[in-house]
């Protein structure tokens, strides 16, 4: 039978100590003593099912390592468990505002901690198993959903005088990444199929700059940078729909870079959404390695010089090891969707 895993995250060994010991029997237990490294482990190809996570501690406090997991579509749905010594009413509802799903006040009690882990877990699965039969139930409508964005996909990007191959490229890249770092399956197909939607906004650009055969000009340039303001505009509330909300989000900020010099906020690092920053690089190697009007297309091996010489600084330097290790995926996905005018 398959263990869930529990990451327990505590400055204090002693603390680590008495929490593994309470619940090896039971389960996969991982440890932390920094909230940096416990980011890293939830983000990691096997994430936990549960995350008991001390609030005080240095560096990273525990608010802000919950905040942190709760904003990455790859770790929001983890449920966590506050563990303090001391906690005020305004804490306790800090911490429940950011997402936790409960709080184990120290010293801890072990039946009460293996209670409370079963007893939320538990409610995880019920959850897990409702979330599959309604999206069961509402397949038919889902299917017409991402058939208009796939369509409003293909529409920006045959005014920007590109085919819809590209779309279908890049999403395809996009979830490779994906897929690669350790994103759920759910999150991936989700990724999948927002990806299209990342240069809708240009739709809200005129011709005459889109399909200008030469530079653009710093004004031109300006307005073709507000595409990406203008496609989360179109996308717009998306009235409880992760699908939209993700497209929302990657039409928002592909253009961001990881020095903060992109647009159209100047997000910098891990500011920039995580989706952001797949679909920037899946993006940008098709981009470069198919034909515009401005430019023929790159060969594979020069496009992959630029993203090694611009990691860290374009492009997100965690991601670009994942993204060459899962090149013969990509390349395969790239001759499948091939157009005229591609080298190799």
């Amino acid at each position: 039978m398959h263990q869930q895993t529990i990451l327990v995250v505590d400055d204090e060994p002693a603390n680590i100590d008495l929490l593994v010991e309470c619940l090896k029997d039971a389960y996969n237990v991982k440890a932390a003593t920094r909230g940096e490294r416990a980011l890293r482990i939830a983000r990691s190809g096997e994430p936990p099912d549960m995350i008991l996570l001390d609030i005080m501690m240095p560096g990273m406090d525990g608010f802000e390592v919950c905040r942190q997991l709760k904003a990455d579509l790859s770790t929001r749905h983890i449920p966590i468990i506050f563990i303090t010594a001391k906690i005020g009413l305004d804490d306790e509802i800090r911490g429940l505002e950011l997402g936790a799903v409960d709080y184990i006040t120290k010293p801890i009690s072990p039946p009460i901690v293996q209670a409370r882990v079963h007893t939320q877990l538990a409610l995880y699965d019920q959850n897990r198993i409702l979330d599959i039969k309604v999206r069961e139930q509402t397949s038919q409508l889902n299917e017409t959903r991402l058939a208009i964005i796939r369509r409003l996909g293909r529409a920006a990007e045959y005014k920007d005088n590109e085919t819809g191959l590209h779309v279908i490229r890049m999403s395809h890249f996009a979830a490779i990444i994906g897929r690669a770092i350790g994103m759920e399956e759910r999150n991936v197909d989700l990724l999948l199929n927002a990806a299209p939607m990342h240069d809708v906004g240009k739709i809200g650009i005129p011709d005459s700059i889109l399909q200008k055969p030469g530079k653009l000009t710093p004004e031109e340039w300006d307005i073709m940078r507000t595409h990406a303001q203008i496609g989360a505009d179109i996308i717009g509330d998306a009235d409880g729909s992760e699908l939209l909300e993700m497209a929302r989000v990657v039409a928002l900020t592909h253009h961001e870079k990881w020095d903060g010099s992109g647009y159209p906020n100047g997000l910098a690092g891990e500011q920039i959404p995580q989706v952001g920053r797949i679909v920037a690089i899946a993006d940008v190697f098709d981009a470069l390695t198919s034909v515009r009007p401005y430019k023929p297309a790159w060969p594979v091996e020069k496009a992959l010089d630029l993203f090694r010489d611009s990691r860290g600084t374009h492009f997100d330097p965690d991601l670009i090891p994942v993204f060459l290790e899962a090149m013969p995926e990509i390349l395969a996905i790239r001759s499948r969707y091939a157009e005229d005018g591609m080298v190799t």
